[in-house]
């Protein structure tokens, strides 16, 4: 049984479904997906109450337009995009009561860059290898959302949200800091490359997608040449290709790679760093 539908009037610059990814498929070629900010995503399941990894949409720089057929309860979670239902004013961590008929529309957040709006049922468009996730590398799982989609709504919840809003640290509008681990490669760097990574910032360019957020800095100079063999990447992965300019690793990452990785983001940073809009400047520091 299905509980009603979301249907999509603006679609906006990017959104897709995700949910927690599918992971095991790296053998395969296949990635393990899922929501960039994880952290923001399993709240916004939380507030509606669902389980946390029921799917949810990702909107990158807002945007959206959405209508309901059936009353509901919505939550809206990581980048402030304002938020108005029918042109009222909602907030964001916190579940809200939609109506039948209702649209919600996001507007561009002034932080941030990946807004999630998860409704209480999931969404329930049909999985891939386990997956609702759109992995926009190997271009499984649900289609990039368009003008005019209809999505289904399911109707499996763990329970009632229990709370009316969810205190959350306000994202930083000007430099991150990222903490990271040196290696696996970064004695193909010389010692005055890795000086540079974690003493200058870099600027996510905007060629940064799931895939990867390209930086703009002093480019890293290697202390050896030749080739790697390909070897497993994971998310957080600081990448560096002979330009010298690294390239961040974010959810729909390649499961392979032949440049060397001169560190990794740790797994507690990477939501803030899916956070990181194009023209934003990011610092890395060890971590302690």
């Amino acid at each position: 049984m299905m509980a009603g539908e979301i249907e999509v009037l603006k679609a906006g610059p990017l959104t897709t479904v995700q949910d927690l990814g599918r992971p095991g498929y790296a053998d395969l070629g296949i990635g393990e997906s899922g929501a960039a900010d994880r952290r923001s995503f399993t709240l916004a399941n939380r507030l509606v109450g669902n389980a946390e990894g029921a799917a949810a949409l990702e909107c990158t720089l807002g945007g959206l337009a959405v209508r309901f057929t059936r009353h509901t309860t919505v939550a809206l979670t990581g980048a402030p995009a304002p938020a108005r239902l029918d042109g009222r004013p909602v907030g964001l961590n916190a579940p809200v009561q939609v109506a039948a008929g209702q649209v919600l529309r996001l507007g561009l957040p002034a932080v941030g860059l990946r807004t999630y709006l998860a409704v209480r049922g999931g969404v329930a468009v049909p999985p891939v290898a386990g997956s609702r996730s759109c992995d926009l590398l190997s271009g499984i799982g649900p289609a990039v959302l368009r003008d005019g989609d209809r999505l289904p709504v399911g109707d499996e919840t763990v329970g009632l949200p229990v709370v009316d809003v969810a205190p959350v640290p306000p994202l930083p509008a000007g430099e991150m800091v990222l903490r990271v681990v040196l290696g696996p490669r970064h004695d193909w760097f010389t010692p005055a490359a890795v000086a540079t990574l974690l003493g200058e910032p870099y600027e996510v360019t905007s060629e940064s997608n799931r895939i990867g957020a390209r930086l703009h800095g002093p480019p890293l100079d290697r202390a050896r040449e030749g080739e790697l063999p390909s070897e497993g990447m994971v998310t957080g992965a600081l990448q560096v290709p002979p330009s010298g300019q690294p390239v961040l690793f974010l959810a729909d990452h390649p499961v392979t790679g032949g440049y060397p990785v001169i560190g990794v983001v740790v797994s507690a940073d990477i939501p803030l760093a899916a956070q990181a809009r194009p023209g934003q400047r990011l610092r890395f520091q060890v971590a302690r």
